[in-house]
């Protein structure tokens, strides 16, 4: 082997039977060669498997071995050529005070010559590195090819890793959805996703990807009972994080220059606490259940982790209610009724020419709202997570259809649901 790694053997002895321990350590001076039928080869530990290294295995042993990583190498760019906005203003925002020039040398985002580091193309406005980018599909159904639309949404982001971040963020908000009741006391929001777990994902696929996979990129693709977020880049160990106790599993960065960054704006935490945190802050909302428990799974290359939607197919009985404005008759409403009247409402709404989004937007409001509660602009709104211009749009399609009717003396703007044999 070259360089000779560091071992140990000592002698044992049990039921009177002699047997050799042999003990060989993590080593520091990676890649280690073996030498043998005139081949010279290094191995990478996947698993329970041993497999020889890959170029891009060579590159992640060469670094370490140099004690070096990818994020501390310094590029080819000069830090006079790029502007940081993004990253000015976020660390004003978060931090409260400005960064100076002499704090990219210091955080090394730059090297004494100015020539930026990887890290620091990383977190330029226009970045250099072409690679980092980040797909977000928002998918009609359950899978990909549901067959009726393939994608409500499709965005490609590229540039600083800041605003990567937050335009994954904002694409997630705006495809999903914020329930909420009415309760004694005041209300409760019952979002989709649990908006801290969303960001801690998000940032983690960022921060730990593999750099050096210069062919694949950070995806985020959404469905109607889920997210799944890819990463380029398996656990930095080599272990497979399905196979590992969350509550146990050590901080090692791959990026710890970004790391650092991203630290010190706040957007995560020294100690290795994501993957307990993402569970935690589910277990803290109403609707959380056990089977819709976050997902890891990773492999040599990869990294997935799946957050499932809080709220699909659940039923609220009261969601949006004024208890005080409006009375429900429990004994007067029978299943089965509903159910007839649900499906009219459906068989009328799909002879409706509009597009397929609107009739889906509209459906799921009818569904899951209360029939005999009367709503205005603001609670589609706040239902469907729109603005108020589209709000209004929906209610006018509505209107238009017969679908609703107009209730007086409760304000302006204000409509019931016609859920009799009329619908």
């Amino acid at each position: 082997m070259d360089p000779i790694p560091q071992v140990t053997m000592e002698i044992n002895e049990e039921s009177e039977k002699e047997y050799i321990i042999l003990r060989v350590f993590s080593g520091f001076e990676t890649p280690y060669y073996y030498f043998g039928d005139g081949n010279r080869t290094a191995f990478i530990r996947v698993g329970n498997q041993s497999i020889p290294a890959g170029a891009f295995d060579l590159k992640r042993l060469v670094l370490r071995g140099s004690n070096m990583t990818y994020d501390s190498l310094s590029s080819r760019y000069k830090m006079k050529n790029y502007n940081f906005t993004n990253l000015y203003n976020i660390y004003k925002k978060r931090v409260g005070h400005e960064i100076g020039e002499s704090d990219f040398l210091s955080f090394g985002l730059v090297d004494e010559n100015g020539v930026l580091t990887n890290a620091g193309a990383l977190l330029a406005d226009d970045s250099p590195i072409n690679h980092s980018r980040l797909f977000c599909t928002r998918w009609y159904g359950l899978t990909k090819s549901s067959g009726i639309i393939e994608a409500i949404d499709d965005k490609e982001f590229t540039g600083s890793i800041i605003s990567l971040l937050q335009n994954g963020k904002n694409f997630i908000t705006n495809n999903s959805k914020k329930r909420w009741k009415k309760t004694p006391t005041g209300r409760i929001e019952m979002p989709d996703y649990p908006e801290r777990a969303v960001l801690e994902c998000i940032v983690n696929s960022l921060l730990h990807r593999d750099y050096l996979d210069l062919g694949s990129e950070v995806h985020i693709d959404m469905y109607d009972d889920r997210i799944e977020i890819f990463s380029p880049g398996g656990m930095y160990d080599g272990s497979q994080v399905q196979n590992l106790d969350i509550d146990r599993i050590p901080s090692r960065r791959r990026n710890p220059v970004i790391a650092d960054i991203f630290n010190r704006i706040n957007y995560m935490e020294r100690r290795g606490s994501g993957f307990k945190k993402i569970i935690d802050d589910y277990k803290k909302e109403t609707n959380y259940k056990e089977k819709i428990q976050p997902k890891f799974f990773s492999d040599s290359s990869s990294f997935w982790v799946t957050l499932f939607n809080l709220n699909y197919d659940e039923s609220f009985e009261k969601v949006a209610i004024d208890s005080e404005k409006v009375a429900i008759d429990n004994e007067k409403v029978a299943i089965d009724n509903e159910k007839i009247a649900i499906d009219l409402f459906v068989l009328k709404l799909n002879n409706i020419k509009i597009s397929n989004i609107m009739k889906k937007r509209i459906s799921e409001f009818y569904q899951n709202v209360e029939k005999t509660i009367v709503f205005g602009r603001k609670d589609v709104a706040s239902y469907l997570n729109c603005s108020y211009s589209n709000a209004h749009k929906i209610i006018l399609v509505m209107k238009n259809a017969n679908l609703i009717a107009t209730v007086n003396g409760k304000g302006k703007g204000k409509y019931l649901f016609k859920i009799d044999s009329e619908v």
